[in-house]
């Protein structure tokens, strides 16, 4: 697990979330963006792309739930740990507990639809304990940050159904460390 304050959720407030293997490159060239959610990862070509996200300073991080040919397992989060990924995202809380075993940073993903599944959230949250949350959509109203980051006391990062730079805005201004875009449109703009 990596210390936080150390710049993955805090030194810049976009994210960028790679859908195919060709955005790694592009992002590389956007010196500020310091983490990368890999979102539809393959086992056949993560190695490479991990080795070029170290060398250049950043951050990586893997949607276990989304990735190809590995297990949603001990192994296969042992696995991502030896490659170098530096944590996973996932929607499971037993996979959360696997990776912390790992020393790997969890971002436990939350689908907010609606009041009921927040209270759902926070008390999963709070029994796993993740170094941070993902709540998505982004456009969630304000009290729903609010209310995870009360309850939580982490990092509260926010994805989804973001496509302009007025609507990354108004997300960071409810109070959200961090917005994971796959829009490119949306990762050089300055918060």
């Amino acid at each position: 697990m990596l210390n936080l304050e150390g710049g993955m959720f805090t030194a810049w407030k976009i994210g960028a979330a790679i859908r195919r293997d060709s955005d790694v490159a592009e992002v590389l060239h956007f010196d500020r963006i310091r983490t990368l959610f890999f979102l539809n990862a393959s086992i056949n070509t993560l190695p490479a792309l991990i080795k070029k996200v170290k060398a250049a300073g950043k951050f990586g991080l893997v949607h276990l739930d989304l990735m190809e040919g590995i297990g949603r397992d001990q192994a296969g989060i042992h696995f991502l740990a030896r490659l170098g990924v530096d944590g996973i995202i996932t929607t499971k809380p037993e996979l959360v507990r696997v990776g912390q075993k790992e020393r790997l940073t969890t971002v436990q993903r939350l689908f907010i639809l609606d009041s009921e599944a927040l209270k759902t959230s926070v008390r999963a949250a709070e029994s796993v304990k993740p170094d941070a949350v993902e709540i998505l959509p982004a456009t969630v109203p304000a009290y729903v940050v609010t209310t995870l980051r009360d309850a939580l006391r982490i990092p509260v990062l926010a994805g989804g159904l973001l496509i302009t730079e007025a609507d990354l805005r108004e997300t960071l201004q409810k109070g959200v460390d961090m917005i994971s875009t796959s829009r490119k449109n949306l990762w050089g703009v300055v918060p």
